[in-house]
């Protein structure tokens, strides 16, 4: 095998991408890559000769990486985590590779050190982290919001015939005007998590905060209501492990001439599926025990003949719940909380059409 020339590693390290940087043994630069002048933004003729602290907030952070490699039998240290200042003042923070420089007679010669621009790394996890938040905030939030918006249509349907009660439904719009506002951030931030994008504002000085009202805001769902198909008589179970959305969604239903039962989770949806007759089954997807899918699966086996929708409080079918039971044969979902009652209503009224 030819012997690679020792020019060859040179521009090998010299043209990396990585920052890398050797030092003497008082700490003078002596070797300053192309990376490392990218990204820190000093020429090569400005950073050789300056002393390697200049690179660091302060002195004591430049010490804790060589403490790490004191600390090393071998005089290294692997993917330390620190942080190197840019000619422009910024913060980079950087994991070094790095090693203490030895001659024949094991006396120190100096330092090197390849250092990792992390900013990337730290931004992806960033974006992950706002990915969970996001589906964490959308059961969270979107589930009550779901009893609400339900319970707002209820209480707007007694009092729209009483001229009396104009102040509140007056009131009542202005309640849903502020339910559509917390939805419409709640969308915002599922479109960054969806996106992997994000812009931000400044909140108070040094302080910045995400954008969450560049979006163009909607009502959930109009102040008066237009006629909806008729529900009369249709046997529906709720299922769903909030009791409020439960509570309000029977409610609904119930005023719509439906007989309506509830379920807290999939095996007392199937306890009540042996029980009788069903038109129609309303699950939410991601549940204790049985997820959408499986219910989907339990429901088309003990009873064929009834309609299933299923529902769920994130913009994500994360487990392709509702894809693997469209396969399965599903026509029905409602893919957002909080629903529109009159959308329900008309899913609900096909869905069960089909069926029969």
């Amino acid at each position: 095998m030819a012997k690679v020339p020792k020019k060859y590693f040179e521009k090998l390290v010299e043209n990396s991408l990585d920052i890398v940087i050797a030092t003497d043994t008082h700490g003078r630069v002596i070797f300053y890559n192309d990376g490392a002048k990218k990204s820190l933004g000093y020429s090569r003729e400005k950073a050789v000769g300056k002393h390697v602290t200049s690179f660091y907030p302060d002195v004591e952070e430049a010490r804790k990486v060589m403490r790490a490699m004191r600390a090393d039998p071998q005089g290294r240290c692997v993917n330390f985590e620190t942080t190197f200042v840019a000619k422009n003042g910024e913060h980079i923070p950087v994991a070094i590779t790095g090693a203490i420089i030895c001659n024949d007679r094991r006396e120190e010669i100096g330092t090197i050190g390849f250092a990792k621009d992390i900013r990337e790394i730290r931004r992806k996890d960033q974006l992950a982290t706002l990915g969970e938040i996001a589906i964490g905030l959308s059961h969270e939030i979107n589930n009550p919001l779901t009893s609400i918006v339900t319970n707002l249509a209820l209480v707007r349907g007694r009092l729209d015939d009483d001229p009396a009660h104009a102040g509140d439904l007056a009131q009542i719009d202005a309640i849903q005007e502020g339910v559509a506002r917390i939805q419409a951030r709640i969308d915002s931030i599922e479109q960054m998590a969806r996106s992997g994008t994000y812009a931000s504002r400044e909140y108070l000085r040094g302080a910045q905060m995400i954008d969450l009202a560049d979006r163009a805001e909607e009502p959930l769902a109009s102040p008066v209501a237009a006629p909806g198909p008729t529900l009369s008589g249709l046997r529906i179970l709720v299922v769903d492990d909030d009791a409020a959305v439960t509570a309000s969604l029977e409610e609904l239903l119930s005023r719509e001439g439906c007989r309506v039962r509830t379920a807290a989770d999939g095996e007392e949806a199937i306890r009540r599926l042996v029980e009788g007759p069903w038109d129609l089954v309303l699950s939410d997807v991601v549940m204790p025990n049985m997820d959408g899918y499986d219910l989907f699966q339990k429901v088309k086996t003990l009873r064929p003949d009834t309609a299933v929708i299923l529902m769920t409080a994130y913009y994500h079918d994360q487990d392709h719940i509702i894809k693997r039971s469209r396969l399965k044969g599903l026509e029905g979902s409602v893919f957002k909380k909080p629903i529109n009652p009159d959308h329900l209503k008309k899913v609900i009224a096909r869905a069960c059409k089909r069926a029969a």
